[in-house]
């Protein structure tokens, strides 16, 4: 279970999230000579692209460590 402190952090990173401005080198600079608008909207495809490995990882390390505990 979350505690509370989990719970506040999580919900911190998921309202901060929107301010967020990641790109590679290359994505940048396609981006620049853009519009505003798809430059926003690769921002957010990079972010829902990277969350997915962390859940990944996160729920198969939740399961490992579940599993080692019950030993």
């Amino acid at each position: 279970m979350l505690t509370k402190n989990k719970f506040i952090l999580v919900l911190i990173f998921f309202l901060f999230s929107h301010f967020v401005s990641a790109q590679c080198a290359m994505c940048k600079a396609v981006v620049e000579s853009g519009e505003t608008e798809m430059a926003e909207g690769l921002n957010n495809g990079i972010i829902y692209l990277m969350a997915f490995p962390y859940i990944l990882v996160g729920v198969a390390g939740y399961f490992l460590f579940k599993k080692w505990k019950k030993k």
